[in-house]
């Protein structure tokens, strides 16, 4: 009886003391704590969240490059909506009735009791207006946010631009993105959003019955202060970034500089160029529908030239190629070839720009001697110590690739393409096994199945610079007060030639540049060695592009750079002057007097694509229906006959080498 009588105390105090427990926590939720009241919807409380600032980005002399101005979103709760003069609402803020309509009904699908952007990016002189008269609109208030601006309106690759999120990018974003914010979307904008954008604050905003704000319920005791984003320097030199646009204005093609020691790129240059702020503000949408529209911009605005252009490399291979012979013993610095003007390739010759009998590697080099290049790459998938030339190929292959050739750099940038270089697999299948260093002798000139970016040329001249190695190309140099930069951005990446090789070449360089006989006489700057290379690439869809690759100063170099003009001609023409104008603007912080005039010419230059001339549409002929037979008999073409085999045409010429040439049939 006694632990039947003790068991009913215990559980009867358990049960007073699960009951005292659930009449605390009550008592707590209801009255001493504001927490739930706060998370409650109410008529008079709501939240309004406060955007950050995006991170300002400096270039590397810390000029402001990009800031923020303030815009104003009209916010909207369908369900708080009253009558009012919706006349007077759309006079302010600038839109018409059918534009009132659609975005009050895309904010009522969205939600009748959440608060929904009815129009976005209002300027101040509209909030201002409308901040008068807000109080006659039931369920409308304002929240304010920051957009970006772009002072000199320049380098938009480079940048990128803001939008607002998908639905994808609120899926993705762990609960971070409401409908109505916004992320970078191309650029730096978007490889550095996370660090950009800052984080949001949140302010728990008192209305009264007039939908007037009252300020912060608890004189702000709940509330989350905005974080602005990161600052950001780049490495970018505006001023010659600046200047390369310039000098390719009306032009298509692309300038990189790179400083060889740090890998940081202090010229980003895509043309044709676009505004980044016309990606801003609330004709974003129309801008860039505008940019895309190739019948207004035929030659491709949002194409990122420098990294994701395709170019054959032409005679800017040729000094890669010269360090792998040297490397492999195949040459020395002495070793002689004889051009009469051609190389001949099995059946078949390539051309060469001129006849220079006995030359050496370094004149070879100064005069872009396709006969010389093509010989040492010819040396090189001949060596005995390969069991055949597809094995040698690989091995050539390996040692192109390791000058960044055919795989992407890592660049901090999204959308970074890798170019073209095939392996002995490609040619396998294209071929058989029936293949060998005629088949692929292009490729020694920098010619047929090879692609490479303008940054990936950029950089071989970083390398040949540094003599043997590379730093990852980069366009952001330091994050934030601490300045961090990324481990990566300090590490050496050798290329497996031996430094002593890289004399030679860059004695035959400077001669391309300073030498009488050079190929890039223009390039030339008083007082500074410039080294550099030359090309002429093959286009064939129109004239040739014009190339030019080189560093200076010789010694200690300070500037590693790829200019491509498409569509120019001889890379002597354009990209060398241009070339040489970036380096000596960014090397003497000016440009010579006597070549003034020239810069001047230089931006006044037309050279665009001819645009192809859309094909007349046929009319479709009537016929009627009763003579429906005789017409079907007077509109069938009559059947020609095919030629026979003896008059069967030639096949098309291929493009490889600097010239046209014939296709090459296979051999062992």
């Amino acid at each position: 009886m006694d632990n039947l009588f003790n068991r009913k105390y215990i559980i009867q105090g358990l049960f007073i003391v699960v009951a005292l427990i659930l009449l605390g926590t009550l008592f707590y939720i209801q009255v001493a704590s504001d927490k739930y009241f706060l998370s409650a919807e109410s008529n008079v409380l709501r939240k309004i969240y406060t955007f950050p600032a995006r991170g300002v980005i400096l270039d590397r002399n810390e000029k402001v490059l990009v800031q923020n101005e303030p815009v104003y979103d009209l916010m909207v709760i369908p369900n708080q909506v009253k009558e009012f003069d919706t006349l007077a609402l759309i006079n302010i803020i600038g839109i018409d009735m059918k534009r009132f309509k659609k975005s009050f009904n895309k904010a009522t699908v969205q939600s009748r009791y959440q608060p929904s952007i009815f129009e976005k990016q209002l300027s101040v002189q509209i909030y201002a207006a409308l901040s008068e008269q807000l109080s006659r609109f039931p369920g409308f208030f304002v929240q304010s946010r920051t957009v970006r601006y772009y002072p000199d309106s320049a380098a938009g690759h480079f940048f990128g631009y803001v939008k607002e999120v998908s639905k994808k990018d609120i899926e993705l974003s762990n609960g971070y993105y409401r409908p109505g914010d916004y992320i970078g979307k191309a650029g730096v904008e978007k490889q550095y959003n996370d660090v950009l954008r800052g984080e949001k604050g949140i302010i728990n905003m008192l209305y009264d019955a007039r939908n007037v704000p009252k300020g912060s319920y608890a004189e702000g005791k709940f509330d989350t202060l905005a974080k602005s984003g990161e600052r950001v320097v780049s490495s970018l030199d505006f001023r010659i970034q600046k200047l390369g646009e310039e000098l390719l204005k009306n032009k298509v093609g692309s300038i990189v500089a790179i400083e060889p020691a740090t890998g940081e790129i202090l010229a980003f240059v895509s043309s044709p160029g676009y505004d980044p702020n016309l990606m801003v503000g609330r004709q974003q949408g129309n801008n860039y529908m505008d940019l895309i529209n190739l019948d207004k911009n035929p030659n491709r605005v949002f194409t990122v030239r420098p990294i994701q252009g395709y170019y054959s490399p032409g005679s800017s291979f040729k000094p890669l190629d010269a360090l792998i012979g040297l490397q492999e013993g195949v040459i020395d610095p002495n070793t002689t070839f004889n051009c009469p003007g051609y190389f001949m390739a099995g059946n078949h010759r390539v051309k060469c720009e001129h006849v220079d009998g006995n030359i050496s590697l370094r004149k070879g080099l100064a005069r872009s001697c396709n006969v010389y290049a093509l010989y040492v790459f010819q040396k090189l998938l001949k060596q005995k110590k390969f069991k055949n030339e597809r094995i040698a190929y690989d091995a050539w292959q390996q040692r192109v690739s390791k000058f960044g050739l055919g795989q992407k750099l890592g660049v901090d940038l999204p959308a970074e393409r890798p170019g073209n270089l095939y392996t002995s697999d490609h040619y396998n299948k294209k071929y058989g096994n029936r293949w060998g260093n005629t088949t692929v002798i292009s490729l020694g000139i920098g010619q047929g199945e090879m692609d490479a970016t303008p940054l990936q040329m950029a950089n071989i001249m970083a390398i040949i610079a540094n003599r043997g190695y590379y730093v990852k190309p980069h366009l952001i140099k330091a994050i934030g007060e601490k300045k961090v930069i990324k481990k990566e951005y300090a590490i050496k990446n050798y290329v497996g030639v031996d430094s002593r090789h890289f004399e030679p070449v860059i004695d035959g360089m400077q001669d391309a540049v300073n030498a009488p006989w050079g190929t890039a006489r223009q390039s030339a700057i008083d007082n500074i060695l410039m080294c550099g290379k030359t090309g002429t690439v093959q286009n064939p869809r129109g004239k040739n592009h014009s190339v030019f690759i080189g560093f200076a100063p010789r010694d200690n170099p300070k500037i590693a750079i790829a200019v491509i003009v498409e569509n120019a001609g001889y890379g002597s023409t354009y990209a060398a002057p241009i070339a040489s104008y970036i380096a000596e603007k960014y090397l003497k912080d000016s440009i010579a007097v006597n070549k003034r005039a020239s810069v001047e010419w230089m931006k006044k230059q037309v050279i665009l694509p001819v645009p192809k001339k859309p094909k007349p549409k046929l009319k479709p002929i009537q016929v009627d229906s009763l003579k429906k037979d005789s017409a079907h008999k007077a509109l069938t073409p009559p059947v020609k006959l095919l030629p026979s085999p003896a008059h069967v045409p030639a096949p098309a010429p291929v493009k490889t080498g600097i010239n046209t040439v014939k296709p090459i049939t296979p051999t062992k």
